[in-house]
Formats: structure tokens, sequence, C-alpha cells
């Protein structure tokens, strides 16, 4: 897109006063570069992932070396991560919980790999660095990338449409109908379950959790696009208290009083808004930066359970865990804390975004400090 970017920007004529762009965008870096405008890096990565590959040349590779970040080689070597239980704090200070084998799949993919190659030497050479997250959320990766990066580093997050959740009608009949089936379910005892709109489960495990839903008697609203009836079967026969929809306003929901926990893949955004919405998680993390995101939710933060470490031989989760787990999960109390501390970072996410939190008192430093590369 480098070049159609750049048409565009001689169209307008008068230069911008800063470009923001993603992390996985380095032409627009490129392009500011040359143009002497101010670039943003945006990344809708959290810290901790963004650190992993901001500093990829400390992880051991499996030629016994380091990764290759000059961004140049033709033949990068691939960190050495299959079923490596190190913790990668060995290498990136901070990432407590974090293992190599988070790493899996993605990161053994040589495609994937390359781009990241190619984009990360380009943060370098931008003006600062912006996170959708907040700092009380990644303190650790937070201070470590601001000691690494030779730029500025603002958090101010959680970058979510919350201004949205004001907004008391619905905007459809769609919405009306589920919208309407929450507010006759009890506080807490609903299971909202979505996978992701990009990457999703294989169908030998959607049947699973079909039954494993089915198996474990929790209400549940459950998000599946181009849903077949046969899995809309499986999930609500035998009598279930359950509704399938293909697409819901999920902040929304995860902030409905009905809602007492989320089976989530872990894509930051879905995290971000459980955290906001204070809901405890189920994880079923695909690939890319959702392991290491399940990580943080299960082991660090402690306001969810893993799936992903149920699964047999052939990668599945199998339906008597899946509904042992659902069950605990809604069934969880003070005793083991879960949604206390789901309620802590509730409170700590909203805070961040208040006139004087984190998140407001780097928004304010951003402004004033991309405002001095004005003309």
């Amino acid at each position: 897109m480098e070049a159609p970017f750049e048409r565009l920007l001689d169209r307008i004529g008068a230069a911008p006063a800063a470009i923001v762009t993603d992390t996985f965008v380095p032409g627009a870096v490129r392009v500011g570069n040359r143009r002497g405008v101010p670039v943003c890096i945006l990344s809708a990565l959290g810290a901790t992932m963004f650190s992993v590959h901001y500093r990829f040349d400390r992880l051991p590779t499996a030629s016994g070396g380091s990764a290759d970040m000059t961004g140049t080689s033709t033949t990068p070597q691939l960190p050495h991560v299959t079923d490596d239980p190190c913790l990668m704090e060995n290498y990136i200070p901070g990432l407590k919980s974090i293992r190599l084998a988070d790493l899996e799949p993605t990161h053994s993919d040589k495609i994937r790999l390359d781009k990241i190659l190619e984009a990360y030497p380009y943060v370098r050479k931008a003006q600062c660095v912006i996170f959708t997250s907040f700092y009380e959320l990644e303190s650790n990766a937070i201070d470590f990338l601001r000691q690494e990066l030779p730029c500025p580093v603002f958090a101010v997050g959680p970058c979510i449409p919350f201004l949205a959740l004001q907004e008391n009608q619905a905007d459809s009949e769609e919405e009306k109908g589920y919208m309407t089936w929450l507010d006759t379910q009890p506080a807490s005892s609903v299971l909202y379950v979505s996978l992701g709109s990009f990457l999703s489960v294989s169908p030998a495990q959607m049947d699973e959790i079909a039954i494993g839903l089915a198996q474990s008697k929790v209400r549940f609203l459950w998000v599946l696009r181009d849903a077949c009836g046969r899995v809309q079967g499986l999930a609500c026969g035998g009598g279930s208290d359950g509704v399938v929809v293909p697409w819901c306003d999920q902040l929304k929901v995860l902030c409905h009083p009905s809602i007492g926990g989320f089976i989530t893949h872990c894509g930051m955004n879905s995290t971000l808004e459980a955290l906001y919405a204070g809901v405890p998680m189920l994880t079923l993390p695909i690939a890319f930066d959702q392991p290491i995101n399940s990580r943080r939710i299960v082991d660090e933060w402690k306001v969810g359970y893993s799936l992903k470490e149920k699964a047999r031989a052939d990668g599945v989760i199998g339906r008597e865990e899946i509904a042992e787990t659902v069950k605990r999960l809604m069934d969880c109390g003070d005793g083991e804390g879960t949604r206390r501390r789901a309620s802590l970072l509730k409170e700590a996410s909203r805070a961040a975004v208040e006139v004087g939190g984190s998140s407001d008192r780097d928004m304010t430093s951003f402004i004033n400090y991309i405002s001095q590369f004005k003309n």
C-alpha cells in the first residue's frame, strides 16, 4: 500500500501533522520518514506481545543462535519454541508467565515470521508507539519498552467503544431479540461464547463445544457466524437454555448484568472488553498473540481458566472437559477469587481512562508530544 498511500498524500497537498499506522504497515513509516512527517505506531497487539516481537533477537533459535531482526535476511531463523516450557523471562525481563512454547504455532510459520521481521525494524524509525492497552494491565512490558525503544511509549487504553454503552436503544430487531432474552436471565447466569471473526476452531472442536455446553446445563449466548443447524441443534438440544446468533454488540453483551463468563479466543480487543466488563474468561487461544494473552489471563491476572490445556492428543478438547470447566467458571465465587480479581481489573481499566488516570495522562502527553512537530 506504500505507493497508493503516497499518491493520496500528494493529492491532499498540505502535509499531515502526523501519520498513525499499524505496526505491520512499515511502508507508512518509510513514507513519513521521506516526507519529514512524524509517524506514530499504533499497536493492536498488547505491549507484552509487542515486546516479544521487538526483542526476537534475544530468543534462542533452532540453530542455537538468536532470531534475525535485521529485516533483510532471506532465510530468517525461527525461534526454537516447540514444546519448550522455558519461561521467556530468561530472555526478556518482565515476561513472568510467558513460555517459549506459547509462540506456537504462528511463530514457526516462515511467512508470518517474515512479516514480523520486516515490520519491527521500522518501529525504531517511528516517532512514538501507542498501545490500546493500559499501564496497570501491562506495566512490566510497558516499562521494558520505555527503556528499550528510542522513542516515547504511550498506553491510552482500553481502546474499546465504551461510549456506545450510553446508547440504550437497540439498533435492530435482531439486537432487541438477544438483549430482551438477556434481560430475563438471572444475574451472572449466562455464559457468552465467541471465538472471533477471523480465526476459528475445527468442525470437530465446534461439535465438542456445542455438546459440552448442552451437558453443562448452563445458560449461554453463542455468537457463531454462518451457524449451521447441526451445531445449533447440538448446543440447544436436551433442554439447554441457550441462544445462538450470527452477530451481536459484544461490549454491550459483556456489560449486561446477566453475563457471568466468556469463552474467548483471547484476541486483544476481546480481552480488553472482558476486563472492562469485569467478566471471568475461559480461554481457547488459536494463534498469534492469543496464547500469550491466554497465559496472562490464567496465570498472571488469574481472571479465568484454560480450556486449551485440556486438549487430547489430537488437539481437540472433549465435551466432558468443556462441560466441567464451564460449570467451574460459572459456579466460581469468592473462594477462588476469580470474580473478585476480575472486578478489580474492571475498576482499574475504568480508572485508567478517567480524568487523571494513567491513560488520560498518556493521551495528554501524546498530544503535547506530537504537537511539537508542527511547522
